[in-house]
């Protein structure tokens, strides 16, 4: 297993992207503790370093500015961070998830570390589920993930998976994401972001709205082009060398036709009536494409660009585009 993903554990069916540890139902969240890798700690120490003198080795001085993350277990350092900087522990993510599996109906699916321990997750199901058109089932999710390396703050994101491909795509409404972010800065206070969610996850209904007018609205062949040609082809910026615009013009190309393919009946789930020539069949070409085709050096990659990097990015410019052909 690539050194990116360093631990995951999952419940149900295996993941799109193929990884991890299977574990049984309802499990308790000190088994998904340890058996998605999360049963340690991060450790802080003030910087260090050897102040030489000629010809003798000098005092060793700190720096305190700033401070070394190292893993509990392995000793390895993580990060250097400034001294402010607030650690979420791993525990903490599945803490979260405590009393929502408890109490509220929440399953947890998925939880994992990536990149040695500088990043971790744990994904949730909510119980909240849309059906369009009757048999293109869309399910409600509850995302938690924090780094320790500044990458990503810690962030609750409602997601919703699409049950025939596991395509993801965030909650979002009015070009806005339904995302809690809790920057490092601050430190991360698990009920107050439930108490945020409750909002966000209550905008459920008015997102599956929307998805449903995009089932509804028909493409046409241009309009489909137009939209692959907006979502895929970003202009590079002038100062761009002109070998890296090729490769940028050659790799447009690869996406769009195969964002084209999957959208003309070759994705999973492309001939249901809710996707097969509409709006909400685009969307689902380049979230699929994202998740499962785009050109990735490992799944582990891939997951991690899907969810929290350019891939996420990408298709929330899918998502908005496809909003305005509905408007």
């Amino acid at each position: 297993m690539s050194h990116q993903l360093q631990t995951m554990a999952y419940t149900g069916t295996t993941p799109w992207h193929q990884l991890g540890n299977e574990l049984a139902p309802k499990q308790s969240i000190e088994s998904w503790t340890r058996e998605a890798g999360m049963d340690w700690a991060i450790c802080e120490s003030p910087v260090r370093y050897l102040a030489e003198t000629s010809g003798a080795l000098g005092a060793i001085m700190s720096f305190e500015d700033q401070k070394v993350l190292y893993r509990s277990d392995t000793k390895e350092a993580l990060s250097v961070v400034g001294s402010r900087y607030q650690v979420v522990q791993p525990r903490e993510v599945l803490e979260f998830y405590r009393d929502l599996t408890e109490v509220s109906g929440f399953e947890l699916e998925t939880a994992g570390v990536l990149k040695a321990g500088r990043k971790f997750w744990a994904l949730a199901r909510t119980g909240k589920q849309v059906a369009l058109k009757g048999t293109d089932v869309v399910n409600g999710y509850l995302l938690l993930a924090t780094s320790c390396d500044g990458s990503l703050a810690t962030t609750a994101t409602p997601t919703t998976i699409r049950v025939v491909c596991s395509n993801t795509l965030n909650l979002a409404l009015n070009g806005a994401s339904c995302a809690v972010k809790v920057p490092h800065r601050s430190s991360f206070d698990a009920q107050a972001v439930k108490r945020q969610l409750g909002i966000a996850v209550s905008q459920w209904d008015g997102f599956m709205y929307r998805m449903k007018t995009l089932a509804e609205r028909k493409v046409k062949n241009h309009e489909a082009m137009n939209y692959f040609l907006k979502v895929i082809c970003e202009t590079n910026p002038p100062t761009a060398a002109k070998g890296v615009e090729r490769a940028a013009g050659l790799s447009n190309e690869r996406a769009l036709a195969k964002v084209q393919e999957i959208f003309n009946g070759r994705g999973r789930g492309a001939e249901l009536a809710a996707a097969k020539g509409t709006a909400w069949g685009l969307l689902n070409a380049i979230t699929e494409f994202v998740d499962h085709e785009r050109r990735a050096r490992s799944q582990e990659y891939r997951l991690d660009s899907a969810w929290f990097g350019q891939g996420a990015a990408l298709k929330q410019r899918a998502l908005d585009l496809a909003l305005s052909l509905a408007d």
